[in-house]
């Protein structure tokens, strides 16, 4: 694999070079001299469509940035990380999350743990409550996914991640222990805040073998309580876990035939992440353009503003996934980094958030590049977001106007269309935005696949308390 750092990559040369320009230059001048530029700025992969005819570039820029993804071996990365290679190297292990959802292709063990979490889940039509403990990953996915495709019944499911008491008193508030399920989601089964929950929900179930487990570590479970394990693998880190029995309680709520729908929706965007050229590879460029705003042009966040309220847990689901990965200070070689990283992610639905912090994004002193998602759940909604990326884009300048009344224009932002929103839909969003990550990390040098920036913290907290015991 390639360990050259991409700040010694001759691309990365000369897109310094151009980044000057690129500042210099508005996007209404981008615009007026290029007629055809919203058309040719655009991508689509299955279910969705990329317009980032909006950004700060043009087509020799992203021919650099191909091309400094191609002096970073990129296409070796990719194959490696599709293959179930050892891409994180810092555990030693695959980050083979593509094998979840590989349909026919998949492993035995993986075909077999969809069987079993099929049965589990009819059996557990007769629960009036289902209970998900779980911390990071193992919380975010399934709970966005209940949350995009059940609305506020969240089909009868309620998440725990927090240890504070009160999370799960509420959680189980009007339940009844004969008549609920409860599920502690841990890879390892030493997640502080999901084992003080299980045991607390296990007292609570006086005995009832309602307490299911999913871990890589079935003998911790089983001595928990738990009547049953579902698997998880070493190969599967927690924020990629969402397509395997992570999102047991999600099937329980969407039913198996949404829950295969999402899992084919991830499975599309694998292989069109595979197949499709780098300069029409919608994950890719969504990398691509990253990498430029935040090394050449100097962003520092991303704002992501999903224009449907059923899609309004996804900042926070793509804030773990990139900043967990991503957010690392030295390459895969132990080097300190001298260039930017991941930036900070955040953001919530539209169009609230223009009654909160847009105006910052129009008028502020900090560029914030936008990632709008749509998702042509109505009119009103879908002209919201255009109007406020055309409004980002082009702003107004009109010197009749006083100079609190204008807007500087040409701060960049992209369009994210889903054709509709279903679950298959949600799958190729999801699987979209891990391939984006990947790639970054190739670019960056970094392993994506580890997470040691969150242990010393917990390092100190169980220090603190054994202190005060």
């Amino acid at each position: 694999m390639n360990t050259t750092p991409p700040d010694r990559c001759p691309a990365w040369a000369q897109l310094q070079a151009r980044a000057d320009g690129a500042l210099r230059t508005s996007l209404v001048e981008r615009f007026g001299g290029d007629p055809e530029r919203a058309a040719g700025f655009a991508v689509e992969a299955p279910g969705l469509r990329l317009d980032y005819s909006r950004q700060r570039l043009d087509a020799q820029t992203l021919g650099l940035l191909v091309q400094l993804a191609e002096e970073r071996g990129f296409a070796e990365w990719r194959a490696a990380l599709l293959a179930g290679q050892s891409v994180n190297s810092t555990e030693e292990r695959a980050a083979w999350h593509t094998a979840l959802r590989a349909g026919e292709d998949a492993p035995a063990e993986v075909k077999a743990a969809l069987a079993r979490m099929d049965e589990l889940a009819q059996g557990a039509s007769r629960f009036e409550r289902i209970v998900s403990l779980g911390a990071g990953g193992s919380d975010f996915g399934p709970r966005l996914l209940c949350d995009a495709l059940c609305g506020a019944s969240q089909g009868g499911v309620r998440f725990v991640a927090s240890s504070d008491p009160l999370a799960l008193a509420r959680a189980l508030e009007g339940a009844e222990p004969d008549r609920t399920l409860v599920v502690a989601v841990s890879k390892s089964f030493t997640t502080p805040e999901t084992l003080a929950n299980a045991q607390a929900a296990r007292d609570w179930l006086g005995g009832r073998p309602h307490l299911y487990a999913v871990t890589a570590n079935a003998e911790a479970a089983r001595a928990l309580g738990a009547s049953e394990v579902l698997p998880m693998w070493d190969w599967v880190g927690g924020r990629y876990s969402v397509w395997s029995a992570a999102g047991f309680a999600a099937l329980c709520a969407i039913g198996a035939t949404r829950f295969r729908a999402f899992l084919d929706g991830a499975r599309d965007m694998d292989r069109h992440f595979a197949a499709a050229p780098l300069e029409r590879n919608l994950p890719v460029l969504l990398a691509l353009i990253g990498v430029w705003n935040v090394n050449f042009l100097g962003a520092r966040s991303l704002a992501v503003l999903p224009y449907a309220h059923a899609l309004r847990l996804l900042p926070a689901y793509l804030q773990q996934l990139e900043m967990e990965s991503n957010g690392k200070r030295v390459d895969r070689e132990g080097r300190e980094i001298g260039y930017a990283t991941a930036p900070v992610v955040w953001g919530v639905e539209g169009p609230p958030c223009q009654h909160s912090f847009h105006q910052l994004l129009h008028q502020g002193t900090q560029v914030v590049p936008v990632d709008f998602i749509v998702a042509g759940v109505s009119a009103e909604l879908d002209a919201n977001a255009e109007a406020q990326a055309d409004a980002l884009a082009c702003g107004t300048t009109d010197p009749a106007l006083p100079a609190h009344r204008r807007h500087p224009g040409n701060r960049p932002s992209s369009v994210l269309r889903l054709e509709k929103l279903d679950a298959r839909n949600l799958g190729r969003v999801i699987a979209a935005w891990e391939h984006k990550v990947f790639a970054q990390g190739v670019i960056w040098n970094v392993n994506s696949f580890d997470q040691w920036g969150v242990e010393l913290g917990k390092q100190l907290a169980r220090a603190i308390l054994e202190r005060r015991q």
